[in-house]
């Protein structure tokens, strides 16, 4: 899983990244701010978010009510000192879907995220969605312009479907190999970059433009 973690607590921030990439094999972007957690759910992608409730531009209840206002979908957990009723009853209106009382034991921490992974927050979607002049058709797994059409394999059309769903935005390979295959896989990032250049040349049936972007070093991309 990504996750993006909100915590302005430096000794707890520290150890929650060390625990999950060490335990759990995450991979975690900490950020000490709202703001900064605002802009990175804009420009990222992460399976859950952990926001702590005070940080020093604001608080993470904020946050999560802007988020929801917003249409994020994605799954959220709370961090807070405070453990009275109408707290935990503000952090669930606001949009929360769980809630963990600080001091907590990793171990909980842990099977919350684990928990809250096994959940689908994906929002239904329509069977076609256009890209520029292009047409995926989720259900035949299928790429058309005009009267012409290619068809994918159902790797090459989730990982087209997740590349355009993020227009504009450099997915990693860790990021695609979660989504695409699953971190438990045993695919690495040459198979990411083969999937890639049969999709680019599948794709070039249609249109002659160079539609995926390489990131050097870091992923792909298709622009708006």
């Amino acid at each position: 899983m990504h996750i993006l973690l909100a915590e302005d607590d430096t000794r707890l921030g520290e150890l929650i990244v060390h625990m999950l990439q060490k335990k759990a094999g995450y991979t975690v972007d900490w950020v000490t701010t709202g703001n900064d957690a605002y802009a990175h759910v804009e420009y990222g992608s992460y399976s859950i978010l952990i926001l702590d409730w005070m940080m020093p531009d604001g608080d993470g209840l904020n946050l999560c009510l802007r988020l929801r206002k917003e249409g994020y979908t994605g799954a959220i957990l709370m961090l807070t000192a405070r453990d009275a009723l109408q707290d935990r009853i503000d952090g669930l209106d606001a949009g929360a879907d769980d809630y963990l009382v600080k001091p907590f034991e990793i171990g909980e921490l842990l099977a919350r995220l684990r928990a809250l992974s096994r959940r689908n927050y994906a929002p239904i979607q329509t069977e076609e969605m256009k890209f520029g002049e292009l047409v995926l058709n989720r259900t035949e797994q299928s790429v058309s312009l005009d009267s012409r059409s290619v068809q994918l394999t159902p790797r090459e059309f989730q990982l087209f479907d997740l590349l355009v769903q993020n227009r504009g935005v450099v997915l990693t390979r860790e990021v695609i190999l979660d989504r695409v295959w699953g971190m438990e896989s045993d695919v690495g990032p040459k198979t990411i970059d083969a999937t890639i250049k049969l999709l680019r040349r599948k794709l070039a049936e249609l249109d002659n433009k160079e539609l995926i972007q390489s990131a050097r070093g870091l992923g792909y991309k298709v622009d708006k």
